[in-house]
């Protein structure tokens, strides 16, 4: 471990900061000219389900300009992520031992992954069937037309309750390492963990069962990944107590 000086740690720290922002304004202007595109881009499930001639609106004065902006900004944080992660990277690594980084980066890099490929599953696979099932139960004589601020926040909550939910493998195997848990004791958890996920499922999605499937099935299958990658992670720490 190489050892500085506070007010080095503080220069070095804020290099840092400041060339993660920097990239993140960067992406943001390079894609701010097409932000309507891009919000129409997320509203896009919504959209393919609103019945014909039905639209999205907006009920305060600004939103049509702030919303789609808002949107942007997370796409740039996202695809500026990688650079972000590099410089938080950056500013740890000298501090830390030869096994923490090589426990610490797999770990850091397979959260991002999973919480990406969360945010993928709810987009693809669970916004058509959530928002196909709104419109299909609008009583008659009733418009279905959302607010595109109400509609961001929506979406921005199921991104994080998927994304979330995609972290379970990497808690499990984090639990195991440090020798909270035993395989064994996760493996009796098994039907606490499934019931607890349906509960999980009916507070965070919609009402209608297929949407609450689709969220604690993912859950207890990546519980029961993470499981089985305990069973390798979770070792080195019960050899060291030996």
């Amino acid at each position: 471990m190489n050892e500085q000086p506070l007010l080095a740690h503080l220069v070095e720290l804020r290099t840092r900061l400041v060339r993660a922002v920097l990239g993140l304004l960067i992406v943001f202007l390079a894609l701010f000219h097409w932000s309507g595109d891009i919000y129409h881009l997320l509203a896009k499930p919504l959209l393919d389900v609103l019945p014909k001639g039905s639209n999205m609106i907006a009920t305060d004065v600004t939103a049509p300009f702030f919303v789609p902006v808002k949107v942007t900004m997370l796409v740039a944080f996202l695809i500026s992520l990688p650079n972000t992660l590099y410089q938080i990277w950056a500013f740890v690594a000298p501090g830390l031992y030869t096994h923490e980084k090589r426990l610490v980066l797999p770990l850091v890099v397979s959260s991002v992954v999973l919480f990406f490929i969360g945010m993928a599953f709810a987009y693809f696979l669970v916004f058509p069937v959530v928002f196909g099932f709104m419109s299909s139960v609008t009583p008659a004589g009733v418009s279905m037309m959302t607010d595109i601020d109400k509609y961001l926040s929506f979406v921005l909550g199921m991104f994080v309750a998927f994304g979330v939910t995609f972290e379970v493998p990497i808690v499990v195997i984090l639990l195991a390492r440090m020798g909270i848990v035993t395989v064994e004791k996760l493996r009796a958890a098994r039907s606490y963990v499934i019931v607890g996920a349906f509960v999980v499922a009916a507070v965070v999605t919609p009402p209608d069962v297929l949407s609450q499937i689709m969220l604690a099935l993912p859950l207890w299958l990546l519980y029961e990944f993470g499981i089985f990658m305990a069973i390798f992670f979770g070792r080195q720490p019960k050899h060291e107590a030996a």
